[in-house]
């Protein structure tokens, strides 16, 4: 049950250790109000089509004006700076996504999640935190929906009540409504950031220590196959966008996704991405159709952003056919578990291929497998790399090059254990002597500890 506070008195303290999350200025309901009724008689007297070829300071001062004169007409007492927020706040019901906006100009918030009209939650920093802010009713939720979907030529109805589309500064939405939403519609919205994390980033927020960045980027460099496995919000994508700008220069690369999200630095790129079927289930272009086409493409490395179906067959046939030195991510919570979930989605290809050969094929196309895990401290980390020894009967036998042991807690919260090396010099050794990369032995016996 939600809980109503009389205007001007202030929200109780949060109990200790529940995150806070920043004021963004809850309208009071009047507001609301007076916000809905200033936005419809905008609409009536806006010329849309006008509107929208404006500049934005032009238009944002010809709104300001219509707003004055609508606040004028209401009579309502105001303030400057009330005025200027109400005259925001309309911009953004006009021009972008109305209270998502304050949320999506600020950079350092990954997620935005939005459970229901008046429940908006934040990830920031790797921590949630729910937000003051909301929406006026689950129509005007349903109408931001809309809005965002209509933009990328989709729709979203009881016929089609699951959306996934992109924002044009390529975060990736996700939006479910009713009957399948219990509480009402249902957003999810997930930022990347601009910005490709260094090397040197890396090894300052101790997501990895420094040999375990030189193997990594030696292995990138002869064109070692490398899957990245990892939960939800781990960083896969992350990990795997550092990475890439080991990728020499030169190397003609193709990516295929299923929304874009790879940003490499290299200058030959080529990149794809899928289509879903219409409402007639016409026109659907998945993951198999664009590995096929890739293979086409005379490319060097190919790049999949995620294998989640039967594609995985497709990717090991090309891994497995000259093209080496690719690369993607996979769900897993060990390296261990990539296997199983990789053999399972191979068998979705519906081609009744022995487990024993679908092994043999993991086993032969992948050499390492990188696992990103993130910790309940909110950090993100290189936890494993392990290398692949070969195909068993019912397994493909790992053995582990670099660990994190975690060891404890600090009193603040913060995850405290040590990067180690495990001691084994792996097999891959002879790959890297062969094509002229030579790595000192002390990056086999390095450790660094972790206490934030």
């Amino acid at each position: 049950m939600s809980v109503t506070y009389p205007v001007g008195t202030n929200r109780p303290t949060p109990p200790p250790g529940r995150s806070v999350a920043p004021n963004y200025g809850r309208p009071t309901d009047r507001n609301f109000e007076l916000k809905s009724a200033i936005h419809k008689k905008l609409l009536t007297v806006l010329n849309l089509e006008r509107v929208a070829s404006l500049p934005k300071e032009r238009l944002r001062a010809e709104i300001g004006r219509v707003v004055e004169r609508l606040l004028e007409d209401e009579r309502v007492p105001m303030t400057a700076s009330d005025q200027n927020r109400i005259i925001e706040e309309v911009l953004d019901e006009v021009l972008g996504l109305g209270p998502l906006e304050p949320l999506l100009k600020e950079p350092s918030i990954s997620d935005i999640l939005v459970n229901r009209a008046d429940k908006v939650y934040i990830e920031r920093g790797g921590k949630l935190a729910e937000t003051p802010v909301r929406f006026r009713d689950d129509a005007h939720l349903m109408h931001i929906i809309e809005k965002i979907v209509s933009q990328v030529g989709r729709r979203i109805d009881e016929a089609q009540p699951i959306v996934d589309a992109r924002l044009a500064d390529g975060s990736r939405v996700n939006a479910i409504i009713p009957p399948l939403a219990l509480d009402g519609p249902c957003l999810s919205i997930r930022r990347f950031g601009r910005h490709v994390i260094t090397q040197d980033e890396m090894i300052q927020y101790k997501t990895v220590m420094p040999s375990m960045l030189k193997f990594l980027a030696a292995c990138v460099q002869c064109k070692t196959t490398i899957l990245i496995s990892g939960g939800t919000g781990s960083g896969k994508t992350t990990t795997l966008n550092a990475l890439s700008r080991f990728i020499p220069e030169e190397e003609r690369i193709v990516t295929i996704e299923d929304t874009a999200e790879l940003q490499l630095q290299q200058r030959h790129v080529v990149k794809f991405e899928t289509r879903p079927p219409n409402l007639n289930k016409e026109g659907g272009i998945n993951q198999r159709a664009l590995l096929r086409t890739a293979l086409r493409m005379r490319p060097d490395r190919i790049i999949v952003g995620e294998c989640r179906g039967a594609e995985a067959l497709d990717m090991l046939q090309a891994m497995n056919t000259g093209v080496e030195g690719s690369m993607s991510t996979v769900h897993a919570n060990t390296p261990k578990d990539a296997f199983s979930r990789l053999e399972t989605m191979v068998m979705m290809a519906d081609l009744e291929i022995p487990t024993r050969v679908i092994l043999q094929q993991l086993a032969s196309a992948i050499k390492v497998v990188v696992q990103v895990t993130r910790l309940q401290d909110g950090t993100r980390k290189i936890v494993s790399i392990a290398e692949v020894i070969k195909a068993h009967d019912d397994h493909v036998e790992l053995q582990e090059v670099f660990t994190f042991e975690r060891k404890g807690v600090t009193d603040a919260g913060k995850v405290q254990g040590t990067f180690r090396s495990t001691g084994v010099r792996p097999k891959i050794m002879d790959r890297l002597r062969l094509s002229g990369i030579t790595l000192p032995d002390s990056v086999f016996t390095e450790t660094v500890n972790v206490n934030l």
